[in-house]
């Protein structure tokens, strides 16, 4: 019996590290890069103030399009201001790893970018140490929300975390996956 391995996973193995070894001089496939996991994190800090059930709701979808239980995130300390409370719930997180990484990414790039309106590609500023972060206005894109009960359009922030040491290396990294930057 043929054990599944991801399609990214093995875009990877047989594309992506041949590709690299060629344009950065690797003398080893070990000093390729790779995406070490990735991070999706949906804040809802002014409206689980008004509304508890927003939390629920937003721990649903979260859980619906990673397809891994999503965990609470509470402030750390009281902020006046903002009227916040440490303890007081203001988002929501998943971290994937391995194969289920594999396969949002793919769902990611193959599915959900493209159905953004007017969309002309994603920034491509890093942050200086190999990782990138993208930020989506609308948790709809996702074909594993049902639109009818969505009560809030909150916007969702995915975080890349790579083994690359510059942010050259992870660009083109992700590139070779297929992420579809505006142009440099």
């Amino acid at each position: 019996m043929k054990k599944y391995i991801p399609t990214y996973k093995d875009k990877y193995q047989k594309e992506i590290v041949p590709a690299l070894m060629k344009e950065f001089g690797y003398t080893s496939i070990m000093q390729v890069p790779n995406i070490e996991k990735i991070v999706i994190n949906q804040g809802v800090g002014r409206y689980s103030v008004a509304d508890k059930k927003i939390i629920d709701t937003s721990i649903a979808e979260l859980t619906a399009i990673a397809g891994q239980k999503a965990v609470l995130t509470k402030s750390r300390k009281d902020i006046s201001n903002f009227k916040l409370r440490k303890g007081v719930p203001v988002g929501v997180c998943v971290t994937l790893r391995a194969d289920r990484m594999y396969e949002f990414l793919e769902r990611l790039i193959a599915v959900s970018l493209p159905r953004i309106r007017d969309f002309k590609g994603v920034s491509s500023k890093l942050d200086g140490r190999g990782n990138y972060s993208m930020g989506i206005s609308e948790q709809i894109i996702f074909p594993e929300i049902d639109i009818d009960k969505v009560t809030k359009i909150l916007g969702i922030e995915i975080t890349f975390a790579t083994s690359a040491n510059t942010d050259e290396e992870a660009y083109a990294l992700l590139r070779e996956y297929g992420i579809p930057f505006k142009k440099r």
